[in-house]
């Protein structure tokens, strides 16, 4: 998407949203967070980062449940290493978060603009991350959005259809190796139902991908482009703990070319032990076949235990047995109304594999090696209360 029509769609949703702004007070807010990392790169080199989210969002109540809102995020973030404790390299941005505008009922809503779209009932290996790219040990949860509109209706019994169309994404999104051609729309839909004592639910996504770029090349001579059909199963139940399972497959044809295929699937459950406070166990087993050749595997583990009112730990442990590599993270958190404190530790291999570098990251891979990562959060506002982790 080019710069001009950046603009035109921000300027487009700014017009919709402050057009309700007679209707309700402005709600402002904002979170302020600054991290320090050190890890074992040889030579050691420390990083310190800073960022900033403002929001602003308003609201307009209509006659017959009917709502209209909407919202505007920034993310400017700075960053700087230094190798040896000398020589700083800095970075820094400021860009569109989120700039979203909806409209919505009791069963129906529409919301277009710059946003973040996810789906699936797995949390720590996720097939179905084909829009997003949160990495599940991020305590903020940072992700970039996509340019589109998605449409949601939710019928009787708690059946709900979903559709999208996207425009102007050209970068990587989740688990993409190759960008969407320029300029080409993208959509797909999603049909959730009620099974037994949970949900079931199907997805589907089209694309012209271009593998020209990204992680992919192609021949001389070749045509890059190819066609991208994405089909995604998942369901959960609670049947005394918790079950899910999630099944993607992709599938990219070009002209003249035999057809390229890849899958993945996990399975996961949760439980929480009447153990003190209550200990949150949560496992998934990841497959993913790329070719007849080769295929990844990942285990992985979480773990939650709240310490008291203020504090609590919680671990994460990927085990990656195709390279017989192995993940441990741990974070010890401490939350005030206003505050929050974040001590956290890993030690990861040095080429990571879980998650792919994306522009929402900073500097190098934070958590790669072994290290300490140490992050203060503020968050203020007027209005209604809202954390950024729910601004989508």
């Amino acid at each position: 998407m080019t710069a001009a029509v950046r603009v035109a769609v921000a300027v487009f949703v700014a017009v919709l949203i402050t057009q309700t702004a007679s209707a309700q007070p402005v709600s402002v807010q904002g979170q302020l967070s600054t991290w320090f990392t050190l890890n074992d790169a040889d030579p050691s080199t420390p990083g310190v980062g800073v960022r900033y989210l403002p929001s602003l969002s308003l609201e307009r109540r209509l006659a017959e449940s009917r709502l209209v809102d909407g919202e505007i995020s920034i993310n400017a973030y700075g960053f700087g290493e230094s190798p040896g404790w000398d020589d700083v390299d800095t970075t820094g941005r400021l860009k569109a978060y989120r700039v979203w505008a909806r409209f919505k009922t009791s069963r129906f809503e529409a919301r277009g603009g710059l946003q973040k779209i996810n789906f699936g009932s797995a949390l720590l290996l996720r097939p179905l991350r084909w829009f997003d790219s949160v990495d599940p040990r991020d305590p903020l949860q940072i992700t970039d959005g996509v340019y589109g509109l998605l449409v949601r209706e939710y019928l009787p019994r708690n059946f709900t259809v979903w559709a999208w169309g996207l425009y102007g994404n050209e970068h990587l999104k989740g688990l993409e190796l190759s960008p969407t051609h320029e300029r080409t729309p993208e959509y797909g839909g999603r049909f959730q139902a009620p099974l037994s004592k949970g949900e079931i639910a199907f997805t589907t996504h089209y694309r012209r991908a271009d593998l020209s770029k990204g992680f992919t090349s192609v021949d001389a001579g070749e045509d890059p482009l190819a066609r991208e059909n994405r089909y995604g199963l998942d369901g959960k139940w609670d049947v005394g703990i918790g079950l899910w399972f999630e099944v993607a497959a992709v599938r990219q044809t070009r002209p003249a070319l035999p057809s390229s295929d890849s899958g993945a699937m996990t399975l996961g459950a949760d439980y929480t032990f009447g153990l003190g406070n209550g200990l949150h166990v949560l496992g998934e087993y990841f497959v993913q076949d790329t070719s007849r050749e080769m295929a990844t595997q990942f285990s992985a583990i979480s773990l939650n235990y709240p310490l008291g009112l203020l504090d609590s730990l919680s671990a994460i442990v990927y085990v990656d047995t195709t390279r017989e590599d192995v993940y441990r993270f741990i974070n010890w958190q401490r939350t005030y109304d206003r505050w929050q404190f974040y001590f956290m530790g890993f030690w990861n291999p040095q080429q990571l594999a879980i998650v792919t570098q994306t522009a929402t990251n900073v500097g190098r891979n934070p958590l790669s090696g072994k290290g300490i990562q140490i992050m203060a959060v503020f968050n203020h506002g007027t209005g209604k209360s809202r954390s950024v982790k729910s601004i989508q």
